[in-house]
């Protein structure tokens, strides 16, 4: 559910702009167990689109970061903090089969964050 793309805009650009690769896990709840996803990160704008998913959110110039997620009736968040090579956080969201949370892990490619 949870991934980073942005079209670009006029601003400078941040330490977090470019390409990454993020895993999400699930912990609990009836999601899939895993799945990755690859996305850009522009003027520290978070948004991806892929058939029926929407991300969108921001890395702020601190780290901290905030996504939303839509997919169909499907909704949810994600929180954490990035650095310019790593990131991670918590997510959850309420689905058609129900209440789901986990983890997620960005890395940026031929990075290995942790």
């Amino acid at each position: 559910m949870f991934a980073a793309l942005l079209a670009g805009s006029a601003h400078a650009g941040t330490v977090y702009d470019g390409p990454w690769s993020v895993v999400v896990r699930t912990a609990s709840g009836p999601c899939d167990p895993s799945y990755r996803i690859s996305g850009q990160i522009t003027d520290g704008q978070i948004y991806y689109a892929y058939g029926s998913i929407e991300v969108s959110g921001r890395v702020a110039a601190n780290g901290d970061t905030h996504v939303h997620v839509t997919a169909g009736s499907s909704h949810g968040e994600a929180h954490g903090h990035m650095t310019p090579t790593h990131g991670n956080g918590t997510w959850s969201g309420q689905g058609a089969d129900g209440r789901c949370a986990g983890t997620w892990v960005a890395t940026r490619p031929g990075t290995t964050g942790n």
